[in-house]
């Protein structure tokens, strides 16, 4: 099943700026192949590349590129965070853009519902050793705790053999267990997707959200 009106905007984490190749940044391309493949429109942001302040304001001021990119990610039905692993954690980057995300738990849609209850979120690690699932984990929560929906096998992730160098980029070919999961997180963000924008979340009442 295609979708012909669903947008997706893909955050590459990496600390690397463009142009210097990065992993996270062909493993986004590769997504958002599978994304447009299936209908909808997209586009892939180099966060480091912007001047994104810290803080956990919507807006932090002059020089703050945040409510730009802002913009963007309210536009859009389905955000996808792509980070590497440093230090078995996520990269700097993607957790500035958790932090600055923390500002919408105050913000509502016009029926008083958080506003991304209405929208899809999935994520992409990749590293040379183990942690992809600690991170993935971290993500999901945060995410889901800012309003976002995680749909099933929602998160795809690389991990090269420990002690060794080589880089996603660098691989003679992806994988196909990870193209599988690139499939799966398509498909999924899109059909849940789909369903939230037919059936929004019900309006919290007084006393907390319906049951």
């Amino acid at each position: 099943m295609r979708s012909d009106e669903q947008t997706v905007l893909l955050l590459n984490c990496t600390l690397k700026h463009a142009p210097e190749a990065s992993s996270c940044q062909l493993l986004a391309e590769q997504l958002l192949d599978g994304f447009t493949g299936r209908g909808a429109e997209g586009g892939i942001v180099r966060v480091v590349d912007l001047d994104v302040a810290p803080g956990v304001e919507a807006d932090m001021g002059d020089g703050d590129e945040w409510p730009s990119l802002r913009a963007r990610i309210l536009e859009a039905d389905i955000v996808v965070i792509c980070t590497p692993t440093w230090l078995g954690h996520m990269s700097s980057v993607a957790q500035r853009v958790l932090e600055r995300l923390d500002a919408e738990l105050s913000e509502t849609d016009d029926a008083g519902r958080p506003e991304l209850f209405g929208k899809v979120a999935a994520t992409a690690v990749l590293g040379n050793e183990d942690g992809a699932h600690k991170i993935t984990a971290d993500l999901h929560q945060a995410l889901n705790d800012v309003g976002f929906t995680v749909p099933a096998q929602g998160g795809t992730y690389w991990n090269g053999a420990a002690m060794e160098k080589t880089d996603y980029k660098d691989l003679p070919e992806t994988p196909e267990p990870v193209l599988q999961a690139n499939a799966t997180l398509v498909a999924n963000a899109l059909h849940l997707a789909r369903l939230l924008a037919r059936d929004p979340y019900p309006v919290p009442s007084s006393g907390g959200a319906d049951v």
